[in-house]
């Protein structure tokens, strides 16, 4: 049901230089009989902190987030009813946000706009049915606050001196307080949040507090996370606590130059008695953290702060676990990364001049997500904005949803991602997220509602697809990024991978258009399927006949061979040949990565599929640069953007783009619970459950749990002394085809299965 609303956009009437304050005070109606609900509507442009009579109305944070917002703004919507009294005071904090405060690479600022202002809506229902309504018009007030300064990439900057909170008391006295202005909005843009909203995870203490070869104070949380520092002090008023942040030491100082233009610094100024900060409107990536101006005793300042992790409130649903510590600890990786990218959108990194919806990161990570949360709600929100920018961009896809890069100069940058075959701009693997992304969905949960929601936006971009291809049916000109950060690329240049970027390229749209045939087939757009249909089988001729030598690939890297053997473009012959033809390249390399974004979240399935599932697990558990558990040895909580992010010696990789928190890699967590783990679907929504565990490299026991949308179900096997164990829980009302080394292939039904076999080698 759609909402319609009466409230209007405000503003502050006159400029200040602060996050400014607004209120309005009410009595309830009378007459009534008993307030029997209430609902709070808010959203704003820019942040808002909503409360009602002096007390936070929920525990969510970063409202209303991230989205289009030329076409979506979404509000929040809050059960209030034990917060109203016979008096009231509504009150708003209004931040910057990603509206009005810096956003992209370029310092550019207020690409939204430079004014910041907020909505809201309460509506109060009675015993009698009656409801009143009380929304942002133009007699609320306006006055200053204590957020002197707030940005996501900059930090935030509290002045606790000016802390008062009088201005959420009834019948007080504000004086500097004038009126409002109401904002032009057009209200067709309100929508509903579809996902979950923003809130504290959790709180870790400081692991170690020590002083730098320079004598600055430095605090190890142990845990590259994404959040803010609370901290608790008192002092002399005026006196100042800085607070920096960083993800990585350097010459045992903090490494800023990663976060390019982003300051990431919070200043918190005392008001002279006991003093509580927390920088609620921004958000920062560390482990580290700098603090100058404290006066207190080390033991006193590990007692004063905690890390406060933010995030997404999303379920787990998902784990898995194995012999390996550091495979426990790569998975562990993996998961914090999620976690901190998943902050209201899936962003590239959390902590420098950036934190992007970058398309390609989450096309490659959609099914591992998938498997960790439940992320159906938070990515199909996520879709919606990407279904409007298409739309609004005549069908061309950003590379980044929302796209703020619309907005700047991005030269040279956007003409290369501008231009394509016959002026068709097609930017594969970042614009296959239109059809990976609710594919992965649609696998994970069985919920057709993501591909009837996304459908449009599917079936247009496999039209562009087609428009894009050249006369030989193949994705063989324009910019490609391509394998993006192959390890062997150089630092300033990600895109040139060894792997052919059109032949990467045309796999990766291949794919889609797969997935587009497959989706108007289920919901009976029968003639769309039939062109789908009919479009895969001209890439997939065009692939074979032109980049396929008996079982050789075009450029013959790693990649190439991953892609082609698990999208399916290949025939039988060819696809024993290409089988072993990566396994050649994998052990040449020392079983090294030698894959980009586009080639590793398929590298260890396809050695896997074609025989090779030693050289796979050889691959996997490889601990020297480059490959995933490097950057374990080195001391990693979460995953990098590089191989080598950090090199061998400890110092950051030379690259202006290096990140030390970036999921694209952890893809590998789908082999983790699918292949080592053995628990995948065998049918959308895991109706159907696949046992496959496939033991090597020398683990003893693996565990994989999923919580399906049928129940429970987990995977358990061990290997001694050659004896193969295998425990499997499958949910009621589901089947499970059991597929274990050494033993016939048999289907079970719900319940509990024993398994015990001894494989050959």
């Amino acid at each position: 049901m759609t909402e319609t609303f009466s409230a209007s956009m405000i503003t502050a009437d006159v400029p200040r230089d602060c996050a400014p304050l607004l209120r309005k005070e009410f009595d309830l109606d009378s007459g009534h009989g008993e307030v029997t609900g209430a609902l709070l509507f808010a959203t704003a442009l820019g942040l808002c902190e909503m409360t009602l009579n002096g007390k936070p109305v929920a525990g969510d944070v970063l409202t209303p987030g991230w989205s289009s917002y030329e076409w979506r703004v979404r509000y929040a919507r809050w059960d209030v009813t034990g917060l109203v009294a016979q008096r009231n005071v509504l009150g708003i904090l209004i931040g910057n946000g990603w509206y009005a405060g810096h956003l992209g690479f370029f310092g550019t600022k207020g690409l939204y706009g430079t004014q910041r202002s907020a909505w809201a809506e309460l509506r109060i229902t009675f015993t009698d049915g009656h409801i009143q309504t009380v929304g942002t018009d133009g007699s609320w007030r306006s006055g200053p606050g204590a957020v002197l300064a707030d940005d996501l990439y900059q930090g935030q900057t509290i002045d606790a001196r000016l802390l008062d909170d009088a201005w959420t008391r009834t019948d007080a006295e504000l004086p500097g307080w004038t009126g409002v202005r109401i904002v032009e909005f057009d209200h067709e843009r309100l929508t509903p949040y579809l996902g979950p909203g923003v809130v504290r995870r959790e709180e870790i203490a400081p692991q170690r507090i020590w002083n730098s070869p320079s004598g600055k104070m430095l605090i190890d949380f142990g845990q590259n996370l994404v959040g803010w520092i609370r901290m608790r002090t008192r002092g002399p008023a005026g006196q100042q606590v800085v607070i920096r942040h960083a993800e990585v030491l350097e010459h045992g100082e903090l490494a800023v130059r990663p976060l390019r233009t982003a300051e990431a610094t919070d200043t918190f100024i005392l008001s002279g008695g006991d003093d509580i900060f927390e920088p609620t409107l921004t958000f920062h990536g560390f482990r580290y953290i700098e603090v100058s101006g404290w006066s207190g005793t080390t033991e006193a300042l590990g007692d004063a702060v905690r890390a406060v992790v933010i995030g997404s409130e999303l379920e787990r649903i998902g784990s898995f676990e194995c012999s390996d510590p550091l495979l426990n600890q790569l998975y562990s990786n993996i998961v914090w990364s999620m976690r901190g990218n998943f902050v209201d959108l899936p962003t590239d990194c959390p902590q420098r001049d950036e934190r992007l919806g970058w398309t390609g990161d989450i096309a490659v990570f959609a099914e591992t997500a998938a498997d960790l949360y439940d992320v159906d709600l938070f990515l199909r929100d996520w879709l919606l904005d990407l279904a409007a920018e298409q739309r609004h961009a005549g069908g061309r896809i950003p590379v980044v949803i929302p796209d703020c890069l619309k907005f700047l100069d991005m030269a040279p940058l956007r003409p290369q991602l501008d231009e394509a075959a016959d002026g068709v701009p097609v930017v594969a693997l970042w614009n296959d997220a239109v059809c990976w992304v609710p594919w992965a969905l649609w696998e994970a949960y069985g919920d057709p509602e993501v591909l009837r929601q996304q459908y449009d936006s599917i079936s247009s971009y496999a039209r562009r697809i087609g428009a894009a291809l050249s006369g030989r049916g193949l994705l063989e000109s324009g910019t490609q990024l391509g394998d993006w950060l192959d390890p062997t690329a150089p630092p300033e240049t990600p895109q040139r991978s060894k792997a052919d970027p059109y032949v990467v390229a045309t796999a990766c749209v291949y794919r889609s258009v797969r997935i587009a045939s497959r989706t108007a087939q289920l919901l009976g757009h029968l003639d769309d399927a039939e062109e789908f249909a009919g479009l895969a089988d001209r890439i997939r001729a065009a692939f074979g006949k032109y980049h396929v030598t008996d079982g050789r690939i075009t450029s013959d890297a790693t990649s190439v061979y991953a892609l082609a053997i698990c999208l399916g473009l290949l025939d039988a012959d060819d696809l024993r040949a290409a089988g072993d033809r990566l396994a050649e390249l994998t052990a040449a390399a020392g079983h090294h990565i030698t894959t980009g974004f586009a080639g590793t979240p398929f590298i260890l399935r396809a050695l896997t599929e074609t025989g090779h599932s030693e050289t796979a697990y050889r691959l996997l558990r490889q601990q020297e640069c480059p490959s995933w558990l490097y950057p374990v040895t080195m001391g990693a909580t979460t995953m990098w953007e590089r191989w080598d992010s950090m090199l061998p010696d400890g110092t950051v990789n030379p690259g202006e783009m290096t990140s030390f928190n970036h999921y694209a890699f952890g893809a590998v967590g789908t082999w983790l619970h699918r292949v080592a783990g053995g628990l995948g679907p065998l049918e959308p929504g895991y109706r159907k459950i696949l046992v496959a565990p496939c033991p090597g490299g020398q683990l003893t026991w693996a565990r994989t749990e999923l919580r399906t949308p049928h129940g429970r179900a987990e995977v358990r096997w061990e290997l001694d002394g050659g004896t193969l164990s295998v425990t499997a829980t499958i949910p009621e009302g589901t089947t499970a085809v059991v597929r274990i080394p050494g033993a016939e292939e048999v289907t079970v039904t719900g319940g509990l299965h024993r398994f015990t076999t001894r494989p050959t080698a």
